[in-house]
């Protein structure tokens, strides 16, 4: 393990053998401060103990929290039997099945994390932290005739003697000697309750409701009371005290005397924390499907067991339909579904969608919910009844019993990477391994699916590894490319053999088992793909524009407006150094040794700016003219969506601006509100990041501008040409899904890009035949796999010196250890928070041949001066 933020790592107990079935020894997690390990405990007779359970247990003189790990049938080496405590008591049992708990020590042991960071992930916020335990009175009455010990009677006394009728257990035994035995007396007698409570987590949060008690209503009823009874009939007879006074406008007294004459009851119950509070929708029948999508549902219904779906579809092609009417077979199965989506922006109107299908069914779990919704719908998830998750990556550890299907959309998103804390994991990757251990399908959808997911499901097009199967088309095309846009429709079946769903199927066997592809080739009501038209900036600059927008872009804002429809303004927003660009020629200084650009880094000093790559650590002095056409005039990229609207206001005042980007949209519900103002009119032009390709669906705009593509195209990451493809495909696509046709202009330096060539003609098959050779020949993914290790610390020369010392230690073993060191090398951005930042990449083949190093080693290297952390399979290189 490694040393992780230099703080105690959990390790396994060494010298035992693990058991399938309860034993008289079990291992428990604590999480206490200077402590994440762990401990073994023993399971009393009187306690009946299961993997998954939450305990208390005596650590260092007090009772803290833990949970149930597994079981050992002998005690280890490292202790004796008279050293082992007994568990003190059960707190919650039965929350998680056995493979939940194989799922989390897989994501451990894969992310080099400790089991205990894996936990505190899945858990909602505040769950498991430091607890203590405590004791409540249930009753003040007792039974005269129930016999109680001297030591009982005391524990009761002290706890009726608050009006909250609890203390903490500590604090009770020093109070009461010998406490334990009184405290299992009234336990057993069901005299006292016992539960663990930390100041930090949610607690439910309970309202009074009013009932209704009686069905016929009598003549001791005022003509107002009959009022307020017959609106709460219509609620069916339940409604909170709070909503039937805004309802009727009555008084907690008014409604005190109706339930004194016994025509209903006030009691207090809890209120689940939610979103669903957010509106009634009007129940959405199923639509009817194309052929393509009939095809596809066709095969994922017809699945049994683990499978992985790839269900690539154009954007606008109905994917989401496709979804909502295979989640209606896992319903009527009693099962459940986890939905994922990138971004929590997408998850109002993918909700609203949802809901209006399945009504209550359908919860929402996310980061951007407060403590209080997380625990609530965390807790909702333990009941048997069929339910749908929607969230983000965090949703992916969801509790949800009885899970029939895992879908995530927008798979290729690099938002499904968890960068920071640990673990670093892929939802991607996780939810496969979920999917495996529940035996349920897992679709990934996405109308530009990542290479890793690609070539896992497809194999490596265009190297030889495998062949399609019938085809039609051009016959001149090659063979190794498949042509998606010929594909009606698709049922890949590796290991069945399924009846083709119409004539026109395309039947091919795939290279991993268990695998579908499943193509959606064209949009609904076939509607036309935008067209894109890529405008070359230099020749704007020649021609005297200096504005940010080309001629094209300005007159189709004013005609967008004339025509009163609406668009969107795609901005790339870094928010660190750029790159260079020549303004002449479109020149970009590249990395001689990797397929990157290099980054422009200004120093701190008089010295001559650097440009640097951050894989291997080239760096060369900063050019005072382009090495290509001498020209002076260098383009630093940076204009984010605040600049852009600030030069539309003063360019095009009559439109109105809305922004959606991460500035805007960081408190709650603001996504929703930004959106709902778009689509209601209130707005001409929505500009924005990121946030504007994944997935929304907005009928109204007929014009997408994409005002810098170069910002995409140039990034110092070897990923840049694919999250480009991926990016203004997807952007493109929010274009023309209404009855109006749509219009995409791209803005850049370098039209000549192959990226580009393939967006303006919505090919992936071309773009992944260009890139993946590529990958192949630098071993990077999907060819090759990456660790990426991060270093900081407050002392620029402690993080360098330490960096330089374990980079020449893994150069030393490199060659006998099968892999390739990249680095070391400063982050992109080398100083964060005051901390100085280094990286060392390590890249090796999948093959099993690589001897990677041990971890525990490296961590020991660094200083307490200097942190570490393992990024397994990294996205982000910042």
């Amino acid at each position: 393990m490694p040393h992780l933020d230099r703080a105690t790592v959990s390790e396994p107990i060494t010298g035992y053998t693990v058991g399938t079935t309860a034993a008289g020894l079990v291992e428990v997690l604590v999480d206490c401060p200077g402590t994440q390990a762990l401990y073994t405990y023993n399971v009393p007779d009187r306690l009946s103990v299961r993997v998954g359970d939450i305990l208390s247990v005596p650590l260092g003189g007090q009772i803290v929290g833990g949970i149930a790990i597994r079981f050992v049938d002998r005690v280890p080496d490292t202790l004796t039997i008279a050293r082992i405590k007994d568990i003190d008591d059960v707190v919650a049992s039965g929350l998680f099945k056995p493979n939940y708990w194989q799922w989390l020590s897989q994501i451990s042991q894969y992310y080099y994390t400790p089991l205990i960071q894996v936990i505190k992930v899945a858990l909602p916020p505040g769950l498991l932290t430091r607890s203590h335990r405590r004791i409540r009175a249930i009753s003040i009455d007792v039974n005269p005739n129930i016999f109680l010990s001297e030591i009982a009677k005391q524990i009761l006394k002290l706890l009726n003697s608050t009006s909250a009728r609890n203390y903490s257990w500590q604090h009770i035994q020093k109070q009461i000697p010998q406490a334990r035995k009184g405290l299992r007396e009234l336990l057993d007698k069901q005299l006292v309750e016992s539960y663990l409570e930390s100041g930090q987590t949610p607690q439910p949060k309970l309202q009074k409701a009013v009932i209704l008690t009686a069905e016929v209503m009598g003549t001791d009823l005022s003509d107002r009371q009959r009022e307020i009874v017959g609106i709460l009939k219509q609620h069916d007879g339940e409604l909170w005290q709070s909503e039937l006074i805004k309802l009727t406008g009555t008084t907690t007294a008014t409604l005190a005397k109706i339930a004194e004459k016994g025509y209903l009851a006030i009691v207090t119950k809890e209120k689940l924390r939610s979103e669903r509070e957010l509106g009634i929708f009007q129940q959405e029948p199923a639509k009817v499907l194309t052929a393509d999508q009939a095809a596809a549902l066709t095969v994922i219904n017809r699945i049994s067991g683990f499978a992985q779906v790839l269900l690539h579809g154009v954007t606008g092609s109905g994917k989401t339909e496709v979804y909502l009417q295979s989640i209606e077979r896992i319903l009527a199965k009693s099962q459940s579904v986890l939905v994922l989506v990138p971004e929590i922006g997408l998850t109002p109107q993918l909700t609203d969608r949802f809901r209006s299908r399945f009504g209550d069914k359908v919860c929402v779990y996310h980061s951007a919910l407060s403590d209080g919704e997380r625990y609530d719908t965390w807790r909702q998830m333990f009941n048997n009844t069929s339910q749908i998750i929607i969230g983000t990556r965090s949703a992916i550890f969801a509790p949800v019993p009885n899970l029939g299907l895992i879908i995530l959309d927008e798979e290729h998103d690099s938002s499904f990477k968890q960068d920071q804390p640990a673990p670093t994991y892929q939802t991607r990757d996780i939810a496969k391994w979920r999917a495996e251990l529940e035996a349920c399908p897992l679709i990934l959808g996405s109308a530009t699916p990542s290479l890793e997911t690609w070539v896992l499901i497809c194999g490596k097009l265009g190297v030889g590894s495998w062949e399609l199967g019938a085809r039609s088309g051009d016959s001149q095309q090659d063979a190794s490319v498949p042509n998606l846009s010929l594909y009606s429709s698709s049922s890949l079946t590796p290991n069945s053999q399924l009846p083709t769903p119409n004539s026109h199927t395309v039947v091919q066997q795939l290279p991993t088992p268990n695998s579908y592809y499943l193509p959606l080739p064209t949009r609904v009501h076939s509607r036309p793909v935008a067209p894109v038209e890529i405008v070359d900036m230099r020749q704007e600059l020649h021609q005297g524009n200096r504005s940010i927008f080309s001629r094209s872009l300005s007159q189709a804002l004013r005609q967008m407006q004339a025509q009163q429809q609406q668009g969107i303004l795609f901005i790339h927003r870094r928010g660190h150094s750029t790159f260079v660009s020549c303004r002449s020629c479109g020149y970009v200084c590249e990395c001689p040794n990797c397929d990157v650009s290099l980054a422009y880094h200004q120093p701190h000093t008089a010295e001559q700016a650097q440009l640097r790559c951050h894989y291997c650590n080239h760096y060369q002095p900063q050019p005072r003219k382009c090495p290509e056409c001498e020209s002076p005039y260098f383009k630093f990229f940076g204009s984010g969506t605040q600049k852009i609207v600030e030069e539309l206001n003063r360019e095009f005042p009559q439109l109105r601006c809305l922004r959606f980007d991460s500035d805007t949209t960081s408190t709650k519900g603001a996504h929703r509100r930004i959106l709902t103002a778009f689509v209601q009119g209130e707005a001409d032009l929505l500009v924005g990041t990121q946030m504007l390709t994944k997935g929304l669906d907005l009928p109204q705009v007929t014009l997408v501008g994409v005002v810098a593509a170069d910002g995409l195209l140039h990034l110092s990451d070897y990923r840049a040409a694919e999250r480009t493809f991926q990016t203004l495909t997807q952007v493109a696509g929010r274009c023309g899904r209404g009855d109006e046709a749509g219009k995409v202009i791209i803005q850049t330096y370098n039209p000549e890009h192959p990226v580009l060539a393939a967006v303006t003609k919505h090919d992936y098959a071309a773009f992944i035949a260009a890139e993946l050779p590529e990958r192949q020949m630098l071993d990077y993914p999907p060819t090759g796999r990456l660790i990426l290790l991060r270093f900081s610390s407050l002392d620029a020369v402690a993080v360098e010196r330490t960096v330089t010392e374990i980079g020449t230690m893994l150069n030393a073993a490199a060659i006998a250890g099968r892999y390739e060191v990249l680095g070391p090398a400063p982050a992109t951005v080398m100083r964060v928070s005051n901390r100085y930042r280094w990286q060392i990449m390590l890249k090796y083949l999948p093959d099993g041949t690589a001897k990677l190093p041990d971890w525990e080693v490296l961590g020991t290297m660094c200083s307490n001066l200097v942190k570490m952390t393992i990024d397994v399979d990294p996205q982000n290189f910042l």
